[in-house]
């Protein structure tokens, strides 16, 4: 007797995707299951989302990458997900691959999916990108993201984890001013971390971490041999590390003006 072929839910967050939303769910036509949710876009993502008659859409407002994730996890009626990026695209053979992967009975709990990223539709080489790896095909009850990391969320895996061939593509630099203001996004949240943390922000953070992200980047990962793409991002990379001090010491100030 043939076993049944196992389905397959997909996940998007978004806030304002409309440049992205149309292109990545056709990609995602594949899956058994599509679901979106969005932070109450101010721009057409939500509507553009709407029209797909294979598309189930909710809304929810933002509070961090952790909860927004695991609340689109709720929603899912199958066992094995794809939670993916408005800006990353797969393969054909990265998608025959998935498909192979949830139908043998032997598979890992979660696979780590290695990523191509794009600077404005190029490949970048190096700049710290070369191993960049994230998992992003897991079984749902067997995996849940960590509500402690509320940008870069860490999903936790309570079986084995594996990984796959085929690499995901991903769009993530699309202009400067869009890239610039993603990386404050990314620094402003992780300073809500540090603050969790109770980090005390010095002279260390304020100064030896962002010149040690930038040479970490641009010497040790090469990203000088990325030429100028390669300034540029690690700059960017740099200037997040650079407001999430800024900002933690801002929000120690307003915690202790608070307690007074």
């Amino acid at each position: 007797m043939a076993l049944s072929k196992k389905a397959l839910t997909a996940l998007v967050i978004t806030y304002n995707e409309e440049q992205n939303i149309k292109a990545v769910l056709d990609n995602l036509a594949f899956a058994d299951e599509i679901i979106v949710v969005d932070s109450f876009s101010s721009d057409t993502t939500f509507e553009i989302a709407s029209s797909f008659k294979n598309v189930k859409v909710a809304q929810r407002i933002f509070d961090n990458f952790a909860s927004q994730r695991n609340y689109a996890l709720s929603l899912a009626t199958n066992s094995w997900i794809i939670f993916i990026d408005a800006d990353e695209r797969l393969t054909t053979e990265l998608e025959n691959e998935i498909s192979n992967i949830i139908n043998d009975k032997d598979s890992a709990s979660a696979y780590f999916m290695y990523r191509t990223f794009m600077f404005q539709n190029k490949k970048l080489r190096f700049s710290g990108w070369q191993t960049d790896k994230i998992i992003r095909l897991f079984k749902k009850e067997e995996a849940h993201y960590n509500h402690e990391k509320i940008v870069h969320e860490k999903l936790i895996v309570s079986g084995t984890i594996g990984k796959l061939k085929n690499k995901l593509v991903h769009y993530s630099y699309s202009g400067y001013e869009d890239y610039k203001q993603k990386m404050i996004l990314y620094g402003q949240l992780k300073a809500q971390e540090e603050l969790a943390k109770k980090t005390k922000p010095h002279f260390f953070h304020f100064y030896i971490r962002p010149v040690y992200q930038f040479l970490n980047q641009y010497i040790l990962r090469l990203g000088i041999l990325d030429g100028k793409k390669g300034i540029i991002i690690c700059y960017l990379n740099t200037l997040s590390v650079y407001v999430r001090f800024q900002e933690l010491k801002k929000l120690r100030s307003k915690t202790k003006t608070s307690k007074i």
